[in-house]
């Protein structure tokens, strides 16, 4: 292939300017000139700053505080009137609306592997050459801990051995052990990483690859354009942070409850109640506020590194000194399960049985519900971790690696927690959730210590996964500055731990249906949000820079190729050179293919 002397000059000096730029920042106004600005071609760093540092948006900020103080002064003055709000509301959303959490759940695992198989997979979420700023190590110890760690922790005996001992609806007689990991896996696997993934990749792509702010909202601008910044997208914004706050006061409360047994069994407390519940986590508050001023560098990753070597050796001990045996045969079958029975269990709804509703409120409905309210805070925050690493990239890391440990992790104590009950050690009698992980502790060798460790993974999994919150909350309530002040960061952590504390006390005996009556209600208007969310990607990546450039290259190949067997047969090479404005390739290419454009009366105004 030959290239004219003045088309490679150019070409070399558009090289030449691109690495200057990448190393040394602004070009000069002579350098501008020789980069065109075309839809085939990055845009400058310069033009893809449109974070504004330091700026409070009044009217997200303003809304969201004032709803959560209500929400905060309901519970302290009414409790049983938000309780009967909250279970009526749970009623409605359960029957009403449990098949689209069901269907868009599903929609949503699909929609991401169809992502990470096609072209659009190789697209980077940075620039074109852009190396991934945190360790392959450090990522997934930073992702897996601020998207689930509470939990693991809470549910990892409990679960399993709740759908052990009481079958899901239309799944058979009780005490199928296949049945109880595959459901498990269910709620801990594939669907829950999807959604993460969705909104993760969204904004990762919008803040780095099209450099718009660092919010919910950005994400819209392929479709919102100039009201992304007006009331639409200031909306957007508020029901992520209601159900960011929300989401992670359920973590947040089932953390307390955790840590508040553990206290109670190893002889630290005697009387455990809503005054211990309310102290506990004012105590944990204050030390996730700490942290999160401290910056991600310092706290979160610091955090998640310890929690990821303490919650290792907890496993390795239940593993070694459990069921070995058991657990390993468990692993292929819980496994194998999960796969055959995957669209099955996806499509269980209040249709399948007269029992089904109540089951899914408190299990499967409740989980994607609060999957979906901790996106915002979860996805923007493996987004902020993940800058440089492709698409494909991103979803293989964010939906099998985690996957893939709590098929581990469920396998370890759950499979540990079955054994023991099988074996006659009467684990399902513990008498609470929080309280099974304890009972097969104590099952075994140095119960006391083990039962203190679990405490600590959930304090520090609390801190990191509220750390990360409250950072997002002043994210978004800033314009999508990455480093919000300090007391917009100090006011949502504070909100976040009000908010768990009164979803505990309207809880009552049963704090953790206080805790899912909630987190559902609060999640229903993002899911919304994130349906339209992944039409926005889908038509921002349509126009990415490498994709408008294979068109291009097609389309030139393409035509060169019949032009040259045309008149030459095979006797031809290809050659670049410059055409009259208007005969060239580009004219060859639908104008909305190249850019996407919307009309003038929409256009973003970042953009200007």
């Amino acid at each position: 292939m030959s290239y004219q002397p003045h088309t490679r000059s150019r070409a070399a000096r558009v090289a030449t300017q691109t690495i200057r730029t990448l190393v040394t920042g602004a070009p000069t106004p002579r350098e501008k000139a020789i980069i065109p600005d075309h839809p085939a071609l990055e845009p400058l760093p310069e033009g893809m700053e449109s974070e504004r540092p330091g700026t409070l948006d009044k009217v997200v900020f303003g809304i969201s505080a004032g709803v959560v103080i209500a929400f905060v002064l309901w519970g302290i003055a009414a409790p049983s009137s938000l309780k009967a709000t909250a279970d009526a509301g749970l009623s409605w959303v359960v029957t009403n609306m449990g098949w689209l959490f069901a269907l868009s759940a599903t929609g949503m695992v699909f929609f991401i592997l169809w992502l990470a198989a096609s072209k659009y997979g190789n697209i980077p979420l940075g620039r074109d050459g852009e190396t991934p700023e945190f360790s392959t190590a450090s990522w997934v110890a930073m992702m897996f801990s601020a998207g689930m760690g509470i939990g693991l922790m809470f549910y990892g005996a409990a679960e399993p051995l709740s759908h052990f001992v009481t079958a899901p609806p239309g799944t058979g007689d009780a005490g199928s052990t296949s049945v109880a990991l595959s459901t498990t896996l269910f709620h801990w696997g594939l669907h829950p990483w999807a959604i993460y993934a969705l909104v993760g990749v969204s904004i990762a792509y919008s803040v780095f690859r099209k450099g718009r702010p660092l919010t919910i909202s950005g994400v819209f601008s392929s479709l919102l354009g100039r009201n992304t910044y007006g009331p639409a997208g200031k909306v957007i914004d508020v029901f992520a942070i209601f159900a960011t706050l929300f989401g992670s006061a359920t973590s947040l409360g089932i953390g307390a409850l955790q840590i508040a047994e553990g206290a109670r069994i190893v002889g630290w407390a005697d009387n455990v109640g809503n005054v211990f519940y309310v102290l506990l986590i004012t105590v944990l508050t204050i030390c996730f506020i700490l942290s999160a001023v401290s910056g991600v560098a310092k706290g979160i990753q610091y955090l998640s590194n310890i929690n990821m070597v303490l919650a290792v050796v907890l496993a390795l001990f239940v593993f070694v000194l459990g069921p070995t045996v058991f657990i390993l045969n468990l692993l292929p079958t819980a496994l194998g399960t999960y796969l055959q029975d995957l669209m099955a269990m996806a499509a269980r709804t209040g249709a399948t049985s007269s029992d089904a509703s109540v089951w899914l409120g408190s299990w499967t409905i409740f989980y994607w519900a609060w999957w979906i309210s901790w996106t915002p805070f979860v996805g923007m925050f493996i987004a902020r971790i993940s800058r440089g690493r492709t698409i494909r990239q991103f979803i293989a890391g964010v939906l099998l690696l985690p996957s893939a440990v709590s098929l581990v992790w469920f396998a370890i104590f759950g499979g540990a927690a079955i054994h023991a009950e099988q074996s006659g050690a009467g684990i399902s009698e513990a008498g609470s959730s929080e309280a099974t992980l304890f009972a097969l502790l104590d099952t075994m060798p140095l119960s006391v210590i083990t039962s203190v460790i679990v405490m600590i993974l959930v304090a520090i999994f609390f801190v990191s996964g509220a750390d990360a919150a409250s950072i997002v909350m002043g994210t978004i309530s800033e314009n999508g500055t990455i480093e919000p002040r300090r007391w917009t960061v100090i006011f949502w952590g504070a909100a976040t731990g009000a908010v768990a504390a009164v979803m505990l006390v309207v809880g009552g005996s049963d704090a953790l249906n206080g805790l899912q009556s909630v987190t559902i209600m609060a999640a229903l208007p993002f899911l919304f949000v994130m349906l339209a969310m992944a039409v926005a990607l889908v038509r921002d990546l349509y126009t990415d820079p490498m994709i408008v450039r294979g068109r291009y290259a097609r389309t030139a190949i393409e035509a060169a190729i019949v032009e040259g067997v045309s008149q030459h047969g095979d006797d031809f090479a290809l050659a670049v050179a410059q055409t009259p404005p208007g005969a060239g390739v580009g004219a060859m290419i639908d104008e909305a293919h190249k850019t996407g454009e919307i009309p003038a009366a929409q256009e973003d105004p970042a953009d200007e």
